[in-house]
């Protein structure tokens, strides 16, 4: 008994402050938004930033046994910034939300430290049952804006989940997620400063698609002709989707011009 007893006083020591956590909160937003100019923008007009300062409050008080009055702070906050955060949610150090607006984050959600989340962006249940029900960030991920991650999955470390995607299956570390539903289209990625917010440099893994099957008709059109050629009294079949101009030129599939007669 005693043994536990000291373990959790020393679990206690170790674990910051409130003050300490959101001095790097605060901190956090000048190093990954270039639109913040000084400090006294980010503690004043940085919604975000004043729902996880609210949220924070609540989160201590829950974790002591409270149940209302931390909900109530959470709607409180809810209606001053947008941003909805139930204070059973576990949050780590340096977590910044870019915008704010619309972010929903479940009661069951763990979000690990450095973690950049924008607008939109749902971390939310799949079920109705008690227990875990919403997802687990790790470190260092990145959450595009209107993403939505659902169900008790785990998102590694420094994982991107692309802007409006839907991720309801575990994403590996360092890999980039895309579409509905989300699937992994590429690697880790090695990053300069430690924060990858290049989300322009997403691949686009339909138009990836498309390409590979436009190429693959190709192959087999030419596949096609070459067999074709070699057949006794018959010649090569010569395409002209090889110099298509966006009309298409086939005879199959070529349409003659509806005439006044013939509309009426």
């Amino acid at each position: 008994m005693a043994g536990a007893a000291a373990s959790s006083a020393a679990c206690a020591a170790r674990r910051p402050s409130w003050w300490a956590l959101l001095r790097e909160d605060v901190r956090c937003v000048l190093a990954r938004d270039p639109a913040a100019r000084s400090l006294l923008e980010v503690w004043t007009i940085y919604p975000g930033v004043q729902a996880v300062a609210l949220y924070r409050i609540a989160h201590a008080l829950w974790r002591r046994g409270w149940r209302y009055l931390p909900r109530w702070l959470s709607f409180a906050a809810r209606w001053l910034t947008q941003v909805d955060i139930h204070p059973g949610a576990r949050i780590g150090a340096r977590f910044f939300i870019d915008h704010g607006a619309g972010v929903v984050i479940g009661e069951t959600a763990e979000v690990g430290d450095d973690v950049t989340l924008y607008h939109g962006v749902t971390l939310g249940g799949t079920t109705w049952n008690t227990g875990k029900r919403h997802p687990t960030l790790g470190n260092q991920v990145v959450v595009g804006a209107g993403a939505k991650i659902l169900g008790p999955i785990q998102i590694g470390d420094g994982a991107r989940v692309a802007a409006n995607s839907v991720v309801i299956a575990p994403v590996p570390a360092g890999a980039t997620v895309v579409g509905i539903p989300g699937r992994v289209v590429s690697p880790r990625r090695r990053t300069t400063h430690g924060f990858d917010l290049d989300h322009h440099l997403i691949p686009d893994p339909v138009g990836k698609a498309i390409a590979c099957l436009l190429d693959r008709v190709a192959l087999l059109e030419r596949q096609l002709a070459q067999t074709q050629g070699q057949v006794p009294g018959r010649a090569p079949t010569d395409s002209a989707c090889g110099h298509c101009d966006d009309e298409c030129a086939e005879p199959a599939f070529a349409q003659k011009p509806l005439s006044l007669s013939a509309m009426e």
